[in-house]
């Protein structure tokens, strides 16, 4: 088969089309003949060498995939619902930029109603990561506030989307003025360019200085000690990635005067239970939304697999707005 390899670490055209053997499924597991591969950040960071695969997992880059089931174990997928010749999208901790890939059953989703392959595979990095983060460790409840770091990233599409059909005032940051109409349209209630005003004194004027209740980051860094300030008593602080650096100096009287939570996490290298887990909520949960249109997959550009190079230099520009998708 066909695969994007990362010939050795560094730029985006480290990045080439090799062959490799189509993986065989073990127990537990499924084969996907891969239609469309979403690019994410973990992606590129693992290309750069600054972010190894699990133990045991392929060095091929790329966590989420959607396309056709080819053969598996076939009580896990009678277990599941699943069957050979179904439309599936996966959550894998590897493999995914190849024509075939393995996938535990318990991280796959058939296809949402209406949706593309493409579309269906910029979907399971980024709706697992924000249901983990945000309504499990967040605890983002209908009523209560949240703040997204990055609102045209693709977790901030999914992050915006998500908690604003879900009942949440939704409050999002980005580097444009373009960029933050983008996320009105998506369902942010207001939107803040963090490069021409200081979004501390935003929330505080928006939310009459009570501050939102969670903080989706993606930035980490100096940014902690300022969202800090923007949480109301009890909120909760949700880091999940270091783009701004791994050092944060805070105050720590706001913590504990106001009862804060600071917490964060990666998904990658937890376990195919975790992660089914977190499957299952979004069957329930998420599924339906998606069905019905109330939350759509945004998508930037796709591009055939051959140019993964140039996907990944668009992602290091920052100017996309949604999911970048490779097809094959």
């Amino acid at each position: 088969m066909h695969a994007v390899e990362i010939t050795s670490f560094g730029a985006p055209e480290v990045l080439r089309l090799g062959e490799r053997p189509v993986p065989a499924p073990g127990a537990g597991e499924l084969l996907i003949r891969v239609a469309a591969s979403g690019i994410n950040r973990p992606d590129v960071l693992q290309r750069m060498g600054h972010y190894a695969p699990p133990p045991g997992t392929s060095d091929l880059p790329g966590l989420e995939v959607a396309g056709v089931v080819e053969s598996g174990d076939a009580a896990a997928m009678a277990d599941a619902g699943l069957q050979v010749g179904d439309r599936v999208c996966a959550l894998v901790a590897g493999g995914g930029y190849a024509q075939w890939c393995v996938a535990p059953v318990a991280q796959c989703l058939s296809i949402p109603q209406g949706l593309s392959d493409v579309e269906a595979a910029s979907l399971p990095e980024t709706f697992f990561t924000v249901w983990s983060n945000v309504f499990d460790r967040g605890r983002l409840q209908a009523g209560e506030s949240l703040l997204v770091q990055g609102g045209t990233s693709g977790i901030g599409v999914t992050a915006v989307q998500l908690a604003r059909a879900l009942g949440a005032t939704v409050i999002a940051t980005a580097g444009s003025d373009d960029k933050c109409a983008a996320c009105l349209e998506l369902g942010a209630h207001h939107a803040i360019n963090y490069k021409s005003q200081d979004f501390v004194a935003e929330i505080k004027r928006i939310t009459q200085d009570k501050g939102v209740d969670v903080v989706l980051d993606m930035v980490a860094g100096d940014y902690v000690a300022r969202e800090v300030e923007c949480l109301a008593e009890d909120g909760r602080l949700v880091i999940i990635a270091v783009q701004g650096g791994i050092k944060s100096a805070f105050n720590a009287g706001l913590v504990l005067r106001r009862r804060l939570t600071i917490t964060g996490s990666t998904l990658r290298p937890r376990s195919v239970a975790f992660k089914g887990a977190i499957a299952q909520a979004l069957r329930e949960r998420v599924w339906p939304l998606l069905a019905s249109g109330q939350v759509r997959p945004v998508i930037h550009r796709t591009f055939p697999a051959a140019d993964a190079a140039k996907a990944h230099a668009l992602m290091e520009s920052n100017q996309h707005i949604g999911k970048i998708v490779l097809t094959w």
